[in-house]
């Protein structure tokens, strides 16, 4: 097919594209910049375009094509990363009338701690080397026990912990476990 039989298809089908790329931008100007831009990607790429298939599917593809990347290239480019410090609260004076709250988390971690101070020392132990940091293997030369061991008796000990947790508050902490 010679350029001039595709670029006088493709002028056939410019009510159909024309129409097809208003519906997608909803703007007079913007849609007649992507029709132009879509013709234009159309005939340098004519080499592509393999005779005795769709030619308006292919157009219509290009079209979406061009309107998804434009879009997301303005999505990215409306993106502002806000580097700067949070110094400043608005409405709040100064920083240092601003009082911070952990009475909630502490309440909570205490509720913890006593959890874990009841169970039995053969998981509590492995369990709590855990938790500061110490890697299996170092928790299992320091107890003398196998690796396995440890490993299970940390598991056994979460696994309580959830039960405990679990019968004390029911269904209001389930989405949390």
């Amino acid at each position: 097919m010679s350029t001039a039989e595709f670029s006088g298809q493709i002028n056939e089908m410019s009510g159909m594209l024309h129409a097809f790329a208003y519906k997608l931008t909803k703007n007079p100007d913007d849609s007649k910049d992507l029709f132009q831009e879509t013709a234009f990607r159309a005939l340098t790429n004519q080499d592509k375009f393999r005779p005795g298939t769709n030619l308006k599917a292919w157009l219509f593809t290009i079209m979406r094509n061009i309107f998804i990347n434009n879009y997301r290239k303005k999505a990215k480019s409306n993106t502002i990363f806000d580097a700067t410090d949070n110094q400043y609260y608005l409405n709040s004076g100064t920083a240092s009338q601003t009082v911070q709250n952990d009475a909630e988390s502490g309440i909570l971690m205490q509720e913890l701690q006593k959890m874990v101070d009841f169970l039995d020392d053969s998981i509590r132990i492995p369990f709590l080397m855990h938790y500061y940091g110490y890697k299996y293997q170092e928790i299992a030369e320091q107890l003398d026990l196998p690796l396995g061991t440890v490993k299970s008796r940390i598991f056994f000990a979460r696994k309580e912990l959830k039960d405990v947790i679990q019968n004390r508050y029911g269904n209001t902490l389930n989405s949390y476990l």
